[in-house]
């Protein structure tokens, strides 16, 4: 029983670029003159006339810039850098912000959910470090100055500046508080592990796309400084099994192979195009269906503030938005839900069904350069908020059992995980995080 209205369509407006679809989230030109090498030998490279932004060699890749006839000429081994675009449901663009100085644990159903004060008084996350690869964490926000290891920061944008700042939109801090929001400062809000290291990987700029390469740098990066987990709220769909070129599907694998070797959980995003993954034949789905990935669901509330009638659901319900699939999900977690209809009719409670956490917004100026950001507090859904959830149940497992590998730890979230009673599995895969019988088992 699925207890969820479905949208069947698929959103496949656009044109194909690259072997990459051009509409819902995969908005992407090649470039023209920036390339991915499959390689062990860099200095090859070089020697032929181009520049190595990214030496992925642990991974057997590379990032060069040059002329496509200079890659050739090494390689036939090699495809152009594409563009990730930051894809959110709808919801969030009604939600609202504020900036709210007393304790906002009340209005966080997840963690209540998920027994966030009881796993505290066994761990917050002590000695473990989560990198978060996304639009910019903001260092300096209140909940989260104690957290954000700047000096491992990293921006992967070459927009110039510097990381530990949500210079690519407040995504990123939102995924971190998530994550480590400080439980200890009356103030603000909770995060599920507020023990451990936030390393910012910056890959969004001021414009909603990523680069593929900056990505695939992150997180040979994330494995390199030891992250326990690194966080990829970052989707890309539909993508035609048909015309995705195999090379990107190849060194992605490479990639994530090398940071599950390293011990790092690769936490991320389903995707929020309600799209059934397991039988939907000709397309994929990336980088959740990638090699490795940990793929997580999105649940959430119907009704935490509101009556929702015949509408209500409980925290463990999938959300309207989510990707399912048995075989494509690890597992769920909350990531906030809503019901539509109630935008309009419960306007000054409907949010409350998404999920309450950091944000900080980004200033420009009239030239349209990064200034500042404004840190608040807000709502978001999104399986990119149930990922992070994930991420910070990694990071408390290593911390109760440091020497678990990268497979250890899935293992035990997904055999601790169960399906609710009355639900679909597809929705689930193991099951619901249990984060209180992981860190206990």
């Amino acid at each position: 029983m699925r207890h969820q209205h479905r949208r069947t369509f698929l959103k496949t407006s656009g044109a194909l670029l690259g072997g990459m679809f051009a509409g819902s989230t995969v908005v992407a030109a090649e470039q023209s003159r920036r390339f991915v090498v499959e390689t062990d030998d860099v200095a090859t490279l070089r020697r032929s006339g181009l520049d190595v932004v990214y030496d992925l060699t642990a991974a057997d890749i590379a990032v060069v810039e040059g002329d496509e006839s200079d890659v050739s000429s090494v390689t036939s081994s090699y495809a152009p850098d594409i563009e990730l675009h930051l894809e959110e449901p709808d919801v969030n663009e009604s939600a609202p912000q504020e900036t709210r100085d007393e304790p906002g644990y009340e209005i966080q159903w997840d963690k209540q959910n998920l027994d966030i004060p009881e796993v505290h008084g066994i761990t917050r996350g002590e000695g473990t470090r989560v990198a978060v690869i996304d639009s910019g964490v903001d260092a300096g926000h209140p909940d989260l100055e104690h957290a954000v290891n700047v000096d491992l920061s990293r921006n992967f944008t070459g927009d110039g500046y510097g990381a530990g700042i949500p210079a690519g939109g407040d995504h990123g801090t939102h995924v971190a508080g998530i994550v480590a929001a400080n439980d200890a400062n009356d103030e603000g809000v909770v995060g599920s592990a507020p023990g451990t290291e936030i390393v910012d990987c910056r890959v969004f700029s001021t414009g909603p796309y990523a680069s593929f390469a900056d990505i695939l740098a992150a997180v040979v990066y994330a494995a390199d400084v030891g992250s326990d987990a690194a966080n990829l709220s970052i989707g890309a769909y539909p993508i035609p099994r048909e015309t995705l070129r195999e090379f990107y599907g190849k060194v992605l694998n490479n990639v994530m192979t090398y940071a599950n070797s390293q011990g790092t959980v690769l936490a991320i995003s389903a995707g929020n195009d309600s799209a059934d993954l397991q039988h939907d034949k000709n397309f994929i789905s990336l980088p959740n269906e990638g090699a490795q990935a940990f793929s997580v669901a999105a649940t959430g509330p119907k009704g935490y503030a509101f009556d929702a009638g015949d509408a209500a659901q409980g925290a463990e319900s999938p959300a309207f938005y989510t990707n399912y699939g048995t075989n494509a999900i690890d597992i769920a977690a909350p990531g906030g839900d809503a019901v539509l209809s109630a935008i309009e009719s419960h306007p000054e409670s409907w949010f409350y069904d998404l999920v309450y956490n950091t944000v900080s917004v980004p200033q420009f100026n009239k030239k349209g350069d990064y200034i500042k950001a404004d840190a608040a507090y807000g709502w978001k859904a999104g399986t990119s908020m149930a990922a992070p959830q994930v991420a910070a149940a990694v990071a408390l497992v290593r911390s109760v059992d440091p020497d678990l590998s990268a497979d250890d730890v899935k293992s035990r979230l997904k055999r601790t995980a169960s399906v609710p009673d009355g639900y679909d599995k597809a929705y689930y895969g193991s099951g619901y995080l249990d984060v209180l019988a992981a860190v206990t088992e």
